[in-house]
């Protein structure tokens, strides 16, 4: 749908009360994307969260239409980004995400032990094989029957082979559930549902949000050893721009201020390309922290005796991963806010320079532009006096023609006399001329 379809209906619309708008199906129908799965103990499930990347969604969507096709079963539509059928000896649920798929393969039937045979035995091994991604999440979960022989504390450890368990009563007490939070031999992990009076459709959403819980959590921690990584760089960058900073109060020349800017330059684009790297990461892991926040607190847990809680599990240890991500972020976002005001410090300080070199420089032409004029008025002076004296042997020429031509004239007196006239016209003359020129300037 083009973008300016959700600002203005298009020109063929009809407008009304029976006239809907061209999106109004599709956003209606979001919420009800993605349903819970309707589930009655017993039942198993192997899920599966395969990180294929942002650009994989056909590929994901493709390999479901492979297993689609194998087993006879309707296909996902060109362009859809989850699934839920029956195919037989297992249901699968797809969905696509941002940046992986979720693989859930449900199974119900009775078990003896809730994690042998698990249902992903089920599935074809080179399908399995072929899957695009590589897989960040394997989950084994039992969903046991009310009506089964409880299970003591020991027994219940066994099942995740000695390791400290974490559990909780949920869904206001209609389950119990127990996890260790370990990738076990298979490469899994487990977790144990007990139902208590779970309906089928409450069930379904007390597993979806466990599995999400795991999915997400992990999800969020890719960000972790990128964070980890860049603590040392980022350590490095802050003690470049202290030494800089410190050179910065020192510096007189200005090839020494313009070397201290390319260096700032420099820390600058390392800065930058940090944050195009990791951006991305960090705000996906704020966003996935956020998710398993909000599906713990939809789980409505309740302590089991002696038992630490899904919540206490992830406040101790995820929480502070995320923050340490968190500073990360907010260390790059500091890092490079200083070195914007160190940079435009250090020009502030290059400018000024100049301004002060140019001013004198301004003065330095001031001071050549009133000598030249000076000399000029004196080159002036002597030009009136060489073309007076010039004029002037014409002048006399012409009187000694007219007395040889009998004319009685005193040459001498006359050359006195129009001296003074022959210097003052010609002064006049080059004053003109020397008004007319600046007006044209």
């Amino acid at each position: 749908m083009p973008l300016n379809a959700i600002d203005q209906a298009p020109a063929e619309a009809v407008n009304g009360a029976y006239s809907d708008h061209p999106l109004r199906q599709e956003i209606n129908d979001e919420i009800h994307a993605r349903p819970y799965e309707q589930l009655r103990a017993p039942v198993r499930v192997s899920h599966l969260a395969l990180f294929s990347g942002r650009d994989a969604a056909e590929t994901d969507r493709e390999a479901v239409v492979e297993l689609c096709q194998r087993y006879g079963v309707e296909p996902p539509e060109p362009g859809a980004q989850h699934i839920s059928q029956d195919f037989g000896p297992f249901r699968l649920k797809w969905e696509r995400r941002t940046e992986f798929s979720t693989y859930t393969f449900l199974v119900e039937e009775d078990f003896s032990h809730p994690f042998d045979a698990p249902p992903i035995e089920r599935l074809p091994p080179d399908w399995l094989d072929r899957l695009p991604g590589p897989r960040l999440v394997g989950i084994h979960l039992a969903l046991e029957p009310s009506w089964s022989q409880p299970r003591t504390s020991a027994g219940v450890v066994s099942l995740f082979n000695d390791n400290t368990v974490v559990g909780s009563h949920i869904s206001g007490g209609a389950a119990r559930v127990w996890t260790d939070f370990r990738i076990h031999q298979d490469g899994f992990s487990r977790i144990l549902v007990r139902d208590v009076s779970l309906r089928e459709r409450q069930a379904g959403r007390a597993i979806q949000r466990l599995l999400e819980i795991e999915t997400y959590r992990m999800m969020a921690l890719l960000a972790y050893p990128v964070a980890r990584a860049l603590n040392p760089q980022l350590n490095e960058l802050e003690e470049q721009l202290a030494g800089i900073t410190e050179h910065l109060t020192s510096a007189k020349q200005h090839h020494e201020e313009q070397q201290l800017l390319n260096q700032l330059m420099g820390l600058a684009a390392q800065v930058e390309r940090i944050g195009n790297h990791t951006n991305y990461r960090f705000h996906a892991a704020r966003a996935y922290h956020e998710i398993v926040g909000r599906r713990i607190q939809e789980l409505r847990e309740q302590r089991i005796q002696g038992v630490q809680t899904i919540q206490e599990y992830m406040e101790r240890r995820l929480v502070p991963a995320m923050r340490t991500c968190e500073t990360v972020t907010e260390r790059r976002g500091s890092l490079a806010e200083r070195i914007s005001h160190t940079t435009d410090l250090l020009r502030t300080r290059i400018d000024v320079a100049l301004e002060a070199q140019n001013r004198d420089l301004l003065d330095s032409m001031d001071r050549r532009a009133k000598l030249q004029f000076r000399l000029q008025e004196t080159v002036e002076g002597l030009s009136v006096a060489a073309i007076s004296y010039y004029l002037m042997g014409l002048i006399s020429y012409l009187l000694k023609a007219v007395k040889e031509a009998g004319v009685p004239l005193q040459v001498e007196l006359a050359q006195g006399v129009i001296v003074p006239v022959v210097v003052f016209a010609i002064w006049l003359v080059v004053r003109l001329i020397r008004s007319r020129i600046a007006k044209r300037q």
